[in-house]
């Protein structure tokens, strides 16, 4: 029977091994951990990738363009009128992108597809669907917005879920980066 005699190379070629190794480790760690906490640190706070599902922007957007969504701008001042707003309501599985269109405190209606904030036609300088439909009245509560998709005889928008409140706006539409033929700023 043969006795197996330890390698006395063994344990010195490991040790050499992880002498190469751990420099590398060490300096991918250096320049991979800082930035995956930078990514989440933007992602969390300052902008997020989105894609458009469905046809209630057109003809503004198309369904599979994809945005950029500013989160920084309204921790510093509120929606305006015509932003294109992401919201993520809690009983909806994906991101809805809509058009703020009236504000907090306003009396919005609409007849016969014009829209009204406080009793005067709202001015839309964009294309959007003018199929004539009506919605009653309603005054916006502190916080609250009104939004409708520009295709708006196809549009799941604050006519069917009502008004959203800031904190349901996870930020404004800064920039269409997909297709790159239609790269614009917001």
């Amino acid at each position: 029977m043969e006795d197996k005699l330890p390698n006395p190379t063994q344990p010195a070629e490991a040790e050499s091994f992880w002498q190469m190794v751990r420099p590398v480790l060490f300096e991918a760690l250096q320049i991979v951990l800082p930035a995956m906490i930078l990514a989440l640190l933007v992602h969390l706070f300052l902008a997020q990738a989105t894609i458009v599902f469905g046809q209630s922007m057109e003809p503004n957007l198309y369904p599979h363009q994809r945005l950029i969504v500013d989160k920084l701008s309204y921790r510093l001042h509120p929606p305006q009128r015509n932003d294109i707003v992401v919201i993520d309501l809690p009983n909806m599985d994906e991101l809805l992108v809509k058009r703020v269109v009236a504000l907090p405190g306003e009396v919005v209606e609409i007849r016969k597809g014009v829209v009204y904030v406080n009793g005067e036609p709202l001015p839309e300088p964009f294309p959007h669907d003018m199929t004539p439909y009506d919605m009653a009245p309603i005054t916006l509560g502190p916080l609250s917005y009104l939004v409708l998709g520009d295709n708006r005889s196809n549009s799941n928008d604050s006519r069917s879920f009502g008004p959203v409140t800031l904190d349901q706006i996870l930020g404004r539409v800064w920039l269409r980066y997909w297709p790159l033929d239609k790269l614009s700023l917001f």
